[in-house]
């Protein structure tokens, strides 16, 4: 743990430990603080609520996010669009990573949102694709670099064209299937099992004006793609730099689905989507070790330093090694995912789980970003030796801004 005196002359701790960052993630005094640059879309979106009203709306939210629900995601709702996105790229031979994975993503993210797409046509999907990478850039504006106010302002309209092009006639319909239940016409089980749904039928009880319902469905939207987006086009570089060292390990890729998600969990543990974790001490906080956090104090969760721990990881911890060996207490994408109450509410549908129940791989849960990653070296996948990647010069965040991919490599 680090101290530093910060731009308004207020101390700073930046934790680097394993331990440490847990204790910190626990503590009920500590309220998340990465997300406040980004307000245009964050303000008041669960991830950014702090005791009782987080806990409240975590509580109606999570019936979304069980087991069971990720596993009707995985095997039965993701495959016919990870089919559909990638079948036209793979007869073109060719495709750029970093907007296939998000529009990949994207279209079962709006399905858990509530974000119906009525027309299912090309040009209504680079729409919404469109109004979602704006949210992003609110979700990751503690990284952006350059004028945030203008990109602030760019983000709020596409918000509104979002509102009116997709936000509101999915509330116009979730409604009237509301007064259908209400009405003894229509029964329970048949209404949309999604974000939207839970709000617009709480949204009284929560107190939720419409602005924030808006921001909450762009948020998970914005979360549900874009974790499992940047893992599986960064998975997919990892396996590609370790094939050129291991390569008869280009063939697990395509028949050991296991491998393939302990790849996705070491590439999450290298680059969490974000590189830090932050909180604000409401109080002043004790912790174990006798170290007083006073009140108002920035806390830095120094996520890369913590998932690279020597100590922790082993020796090569900076490396990428799928067949990496760690104690069953530390989990193999480090804390990437966050701890504690605000841990990620859909981890589990973005990277899975490394164990499951029942007598056969049908009981498992792999996350999106596995099934994904093996579907694409299914199909040959490699890089595109005629364009090279290029790194995000927009954010101080390690994205690739393009990612050129050929399909049918043997």
């Amino acid at each position: 743990m680090t101290v530093e005196q910060g731009a308004a002359a207020q101390d700073v701790v930046t934790i680097t430990r394993l331990a440490e960052a847990k204790e910190i993630y626990r503590q009920r005094e500590m309220r998340q603080a990465l997300y406040d640059t980004g307000e245009v879309v964050m303000s008041g979106v669960l991830v950014n609520l702090h005791g009782d009203q987080h806990r409240a709306r975590r509580r109606l939210e999570n019936r979304l996010f069980r087991r069971e629900t990720f596993l009707h995601y995985e095997q039965d709702l993701f495959p016919p669009v990870l089919e559909e996105t990638l079948a036209p790229h793979v007869a073109a031979g060719r495709a750029e990573l970093v907007s296939l994975s998000h529009e990949l993503m994207m279209n079962l993210a709006a399905i858990n949102a509530g974000v119906d797409r009525r027309e299912r046509t090309e040009e209504e999907t680079h729409r919404l694709y469109g109004y979602m990478m704006k949210f992003i850039e609110a979700a990751t504006a503690k990284h952006h670099v350059g004028d945030w106010a203008e990109a602030s302002g760019a983000v709020q309209t596409a918000l509104e064209a979002f509102d009116a092009e997709f936000l509101l006639p999915s509330i116009d319909r979730r409604r009237a299937a509301l007064a259908e239940v209400e009405a003894g016409r229509r029964e329970e089980a048949d209404l949309p099992q999604d974000v939207l749904t839970i709000l617009v039928r709480n949204q009284d009880q929560l107190d939720l004006p419409h602005e924030l319902v808006r921001r909450e469905i762009a948020f998970f939207l914005l979360a549900g793609a874009h974790t499992s987006a940047t893992a599986f086009t960064r998975t997919i570089d990892n396996m590609l730099t370790w094939f050129e060292r291991h390569p008869a390990d280009r063939a697990r890729a395509i028949e050991d689905r296991a491998w393939v998600q302990r790849c996705v969990h070491e590439t999450v543990r290298l680059a969490p989507s974000s590189p830090v974790g932050m909180r604000r001490a409401l109080a002043d906080v004790e912790l174990r070790d006798g170290t007083v956090v006073p009140a108002g104090t920035e806390v830095v969760i120094d996520l890369v330093a913590i998932n690279t721990d020597p100590e922790v990881f082993g020796p090569d911890a900076v490396s990428f090694n799928p067949d990496r060996q760690l104690p069953e207490d530390v989990p193999l994408h480090g804390l990437s995912f966050g701890h504690g109450a605000h841990a990620c509410i859909g981890q589990e549908l973005a990277a899975g789980v490394l164990t499951g129940a029942g007598d056969g791989t049908a009981a498992l849960q792999w996350g999106l970003a596995t099934v994904a990653v093996e579907a694409a070296f299914a199909r040959g996948v490699d890089r595109d030796p005629a364009r090279a990647p290029e790194v995000d010069r927009r954010t101080a965040r390690p994205y690739w801004s393009s990612y050129p991919v050929c399909f049918g490599a043997g």
